[in-house]
């Protein structure tokens, strides 16, 4: 059984839960964040609930878990709690942090203190999950020293009927834990822009517009996918936060600034560090092309990764039919560097040639 121990970490204090946090409790489970990422918490959360699942944390701590409140300058800000060990003497840990405490690394310092705590105590394993668009608390994993180890399927229901994956991470008792800084640095402000073109995460709401740019036939003769449904695209969309969080890539939705029209897709993928090395990819709908719109949004991407990022190169392929596209890498300033034969397979059984294009880190 765990010591209801005082857990000192960084500016946070942990201790166990008492009555008078009540009050705080209902602030952080009523809030719509909070409701959104834990379906199974009553909504509306109220007094009564409240008093409930102070009397659920005192059964954990019999358990052999424990529940913590985290707590700055005298002040509740978060809750964190630690399952009790199964056979293996693993356990898993969850938190909320607080409207008023968000954005200030509370949840992932308050993480990293209690699992160096629980190794203390003799456990060997700490798991926690977070659900894949639940990017606030990727990060939370990635800077608390956690490692991803896989993904689960359609693990719970949300409070919409849809069903949610979610992402593994684990520490094990002894291994190097450094805070694990993004490889891929998000937006500071949340988009890119130049007054013509804006880049924008793409979001769930974009799935509809993105898989009909994608079924449009000047789009579709150049892609290597086959078709998607537009529950694929969906999913798809759902991910794409993980995916920067996680360092893999970065997909974004092209819009006209002056209207805010989806206008197309430009992303950053085959991300490798060792190499300093990425690939650029992109479409855009007919309506927009002719006007520049994809040049903009190419360079646009280079010059942030370029600025933000530790790439050396990032490269791009094309189809050697796709004219087009090659006067956009031109224009952005990429360099063709050679021809592989025959890459791409074509619907009719044909192959095309692959020509292909690189920009170097300004000297």
């Amino acid at each position: 059984m765990l010591p209801r121990d005082v857990i000192l970490t960084g500016s946070l204090i942990l201790r166990p839960l008492a009555k008078e946090d009540a009050e705080a409790i209902v602030a952080m489970c009523g809030d719509p964040v909070t409701a959104r990422f834990f379906p199974a918490l009553p909504h509306p959360y109220e007094h009564d609930h409240a008093l409930a699942y102070l009397d659920r944390a005192g059964r954990r701590w019999e358990a052999g878990g424990a529940q913590f409140a985290i707590v700055e300058d005298g002040r509740p800000c978060g809750l964190l709690w630690v399952s009790p060990p199964d056979a293996w003497n693993v356990v898993s840990v969850g938190y909320i942090v607080a409207p008023w405490a968000r954005g200030r690394g509370v949840a992932a310092t308050a993480a990293r203190g209690v699992t160096d705590w629980l190794f203390d105590h003799g456990l060997r394993r700490v798991e926690l999950q977070a659900e894949v668009e639940n990017v606030a608390s990727l990060r939370v994993a990635y800077k608390a020293g956690f490692r991803e180890e896989g993904r689960r399927r359609e693990a719970r229901r949300l409070r919409d009927g849809r069903w949610a994956d979610y992402v593994l991470f684990a520490r094990l008792r002894g291994e190097g834990t450094p805070a694990e800084e993004p490889y891929l640095p998000f937006f500071a402000g949340g988009e890119l822009g130049d007054g013509v073109v804006r880049l924008v995460p793409m979001a769930p709401e974009d799935a509809g517009d993105y898989h009909r740019m994608m079924a449009e036939p000047s789009v579709a003769a150049y892609s290597l996918t086959p078709p998607a449904t537009l529950e694929d695209d969906e999913r798809r969309c759902r991910y794409t936060g993980y995916w920067w969080a996680s360092g893999q890539r970065v997909e974004l939705a092209i819009r006209d600034a002056a209207s805010g029209a989806f206008a197309g897709h430009v992303q950053l993928m085959q991300v490798t560090p060792v190499l300093g090395q990425a690939m650029i990819g992109y479409s855009l709908l007919p309506a927009f092309r002719g006007r520049g719109f994809m040049t903009r949004a190419v360079r646009l991407l280079v010059g942030w990764a370029f600025a933000n990022t530790s790439l050396h190169r990032i490269v791009a392929g094309t189809d050697a039919g796709n004219t087009a596209s090659h006067a956009v890498l031109e224009r952005a300033g990429f360099r063709r560097e050679g021809v592989q034969r025959e890459l791409f397979p074509r619907p009719d059984g044909t192959r095309s040639d692959d020509v292909q294009w690189a920009l170097l880190r300004p000297a």
